[in-house]
This record gives structure tokens, C-alpha cells and sequence, in this order.
């Protein structure tokens, strides 16, 4: 039986319980319970969750996102990580991927769209689409570029109706929970040649 490994922020859990479900019977499915937050928390716990979880070093199939945490502006005075940065921790956490889990494909995906319009206060706390999309390339890159694929939510949730959003940030409804789910097990599917079985899919929160 084939064992998945899914790891990032708020994101993924609207998907990972459902997942679990859809592989049962044809792959174990592992995930922290807490949210992996940005990207130096990623690499900060890596080595701990692969220990809480008993998942070992035979996993087949790492699925992560790291990025939503990374672009928050607080006060207007720029991402809460500094894009060079950024792109070194996602470097780091590709490479220490390898070292915890040698046998995995690795797939990241990116890190969705916001609806900017919905942020309450946006001088005092703000996401940005444009922010959002040049951490994506910086990510594709670093990921691509140590042999990982890439699961594109960002173009694929892109141009959907305002309605699929839950809020500024997260797409909890049931269009968007199932749409971002089919996306997940299609992405993992392809790569560990396993079928999902249908499920009912349920608005994440």
C-alpha cells in the first residue's frame, strides 16, 4: 500500500481529511493536525511531524504547500518573509524532503488566490495577489529545480466565481472543497498511478 504525506497551511486542511477517504484501502495518508503555517515553520518541523506521525521514511508521495503565511503584510510594511528568503527556506525544505523521505515524489502546490477585497482592515492586515504570484515562481522554480512537480492551484482556482470563497482567504465552500480536492487526488493519483474512489464532498468547515 502506497503511503502520502500531506503537508501546509489552511488550505490543506479543507482537503486532508477527504483524501484520506478517497485513497482508503489503496494508500495511507498522513498529516499533522495543527496548520504548517510558512515556510520556516515547514522546515522547523519536518523532522517532528515525520516522528509524531510514525509515518518512516517509506513514503511514497509528499503533497505541500507552504506561501499564504509567507506573503501576509501587516501594517504595510512588506510580506511577513522577505521573498529571498522565502526562496531559500523553500530550497532547504525541498532538500530536507529528500533527506527524510528519499523515496518520495515530491509535489508542491501553490498557494491559492485571495479575494483582496474582502480583507477588513487592509492597512493593518493584507494579502496580495501580486505577492502571492511572484512567491509562486520562486517556488515553482526552487521545487522544479530539485526534481518536485507542481499541483497549480493558483491558476486552476484563478479566474473561479467570487462565490467559491469562504472568505478573503480560504475556499471552505462545497464547489470550491470539491474542485480543490479533485485537483489534489487527480495531482497524487498521476503521480503514484492509484485511482481515487468517489466520496462525498462536504464544504470544509
Amino acid at each position: 500500500m502506497k503511503k502520502i504525506l500531506l503537508l501546509g497551511d489552511s488550505i490543506r486542511l479543507g482537503y486532508d481529511s477527504l483524501v484520506k477517504m478517497a485513497f482508503e484501502g489503496k494508500a495511507q495518508v498522513f498529516y499533522p493536525q495543527e496548520n504548517c503555517r510558512f515556510a520556516a515553520y515547514v522546515l522547523m518541523n519536518l523532522h517532528i511531524w515525520k516522528e509524531q506521525l510514525g509515518c518512516g521514511g517509506d513514503i511514497d508521495c509528499v503533497h505541500w504547500n507552504a506561501g499564504l503565511w509567507d506573503t501576509l503584510v501587516l501594517y504595510q510594511d512588506g510580506t511577513l518573509t522577505p521573498i529571498d528568503v522565502y526562496g531559500v527556506y523553500i530550497d532547504r525544505i525541498c532538500k530536507r524532503l529528500r533527506l527524510l523521505f528519499p523515496k518520495a515524489k515530491i509535489i508542491f502546490a501553490t498557494s491559492t488566490p485571495v479575494d483582496e477585497a474582502l480583507f477588513p482592515e487592509p492597512d493593518k492586515k493584507m494579502r496580495y495577489n501580486k505577492d502571492i504570484e511572484m512567491f509562486n515562481e520562486v517556488a515553482i522554480e526552487k521545487v522544479k529545480r530539485n526534481g518536485g512537480e507542481i499541483n497549480d492551484l493558483y491558476s486552476f482556482l484563478k479566474d473561479t466565481p467570487a462565490e467559491y470563497h469562504s472568505d478573503m482567504t480560504h475556499f471552505y465552500t462545497k464547489a470550491a472543497t470539491e474542485a480543490i480536492t479533485g485537483k489534489v487526488l487527480e495531482s497524487i493519483g498521476r503521480c503514484l498511478d492509484i485511482e481515487a474512489s468517489p466520496i462525498q464532498i462536504f464544504p470544509a468547515k
